[in-house]
């Protein structure tokens, strides 16, 4: 074996046994580095002749094309160990189940509203939108609501800022104002045909949405929800806020033996009005009498302020707490679960 097959074997026995890249460099620079073997092997060709050079030389190319052959073999081998060690540390084990995430699901009172709007739906409603902040005028004034109602006070309403001192703005008491708002835009876009003495498509309409007021106990929120509908004809009466109502008491609840009564009350924006309890024939509630709405022919002046004329357009409006009827539907017996976020009362309506 002549010298440069010795180096040969020298490096490539040096580098296999080379543990880590870093020792792989450190045989490498001893063989191919600035002061490397072969490296001086080519500077000792200076002294050779021609032809001696062509030999000398292109042997010695030779050994270096085999030592860094041998040096990338050894650095792929090193790489290749290295990531078998890594895939071993993170290995999975794909013969156990998998991790699910857990499906999420509408909250309790948006099922009711849906269930709400859905059976309304069906009936013709429509589902008016409005603002939950709103003026004064919309919220009390327009609705008969005297300046000096206790409705209006401080501690009862949340003002917030804007406005101005005589109509300021605060978040509104109830669904009513969405009403009102959706009317006014209704009455405008029949103006022509109102004035011309022709008849007015009926308004009926539903406003589900957050109200806002200063309670908070079991049964009452500072922030809960509320459905009011509105329905203004020529020819609607009381007895149709009887057979709607009734007719959405027995679809929600799913009872054809539920019975309503109509129940003499007060409401600024009815007259006459009337709270509304159901009674249910079967089940933990049999027999007792629940309230879960106020109802009443709307009064002429909350007409007037819609732009129509009160002895030709008649009507009810009903309101109603969808979280107070959830509770019913499900058996809750406090409100404040609804808002506590806890998982595990809400998963079980998933």
């Amino acid at each position: 074996m002549n010298e440069l097959d010795s180096l040969v074997e020298s490096a490539v026995q040096l580098f296999a046994q080379s543990a880590s890249p870093a020792e792989l460099e450190n045989a490498k620079a001893q063989f191919l580095g600035k002061s490397g073997r072969v490296t001086e092997l080519m500077k000792g060709m200076a002294q050779l002749s021609v032809e001696e050079k062509k030999s000398c030389g292109a042997a010695i190319n030779m050994a270096k094309q085999a030592i860094e052959a041998a040096l990338t073999a050894r650095r792929q081998a090193l790489a290749d160990a290295e990531l078998q060690v890594q895939l071993k540390a993170e290995a999975l084990d794909v013969s156990l189940p998998g991790r699910q995430r857990g499906q999420g699901g509408l909250h309790p009172v948006s099922l009711t509203l849906e269930r709400i709007e859905g059976i309304f739906g069906s009936m013709g409603f429509d589902v008016a939108e409005g603002p939950e902040i709103e003026t004064d005028w919309f919220n009390f004034t327009a609705l008969n609501t005297p300046e000096d109602h206790p409705a209006r006070s401080m501690h009862d309403t949340f003002y917030v800022e804007g406005g101005t001192a005589a109509a300021p703005n605060l978040l509104r008491t109830h669904t009513s104002p969405m009403q009102i708002r959706h009317a006014v835009q209704h009455v405008k876009k029949h103006r022509a045909a109102l004035d011309a003495g022709q008849s007015m498509p009926e308004i009926r309409v539903i406003a589900p949405g957050r109200t806002y007021r200063v309670d908070s106990d079991a049964t009452h929120s500072p922030m809960f929800h509320q459905c009011e509908g509105l329905w203004i004809g020529e020819n609607v009466s009381f007895k149709d806020l009887k057979v709607v109502f009734t007719d959405f008491c027995r679809t929600f609840f799913e009872s054809d033996d539920l019975v309503l009564r109509f129940r003499p009350s007060f409401f600024p924006f009815t007259e006459p009005s009337a709270e509304i309890d159901i009674q249910f024939q079967t089940g933990p509630l049999a027999g007792r009498w629940l309230e879960v709405a106020g109802s009443g022919q709307v009064h002429p002046n909350v007409v007037r302020n819609m732009g129509l004329d009160p002895e030709k357009y008649i009507g009810f409006a009903f309101g109603m707490g969808p979280d107070r009827l959830t509770m019913l539907r499900y058996g809750v017996n406090d409100l404040r679960l609804f808002f506590d976020g806890d998982i595990r009362f809400l998963s079980q309506f998933q």
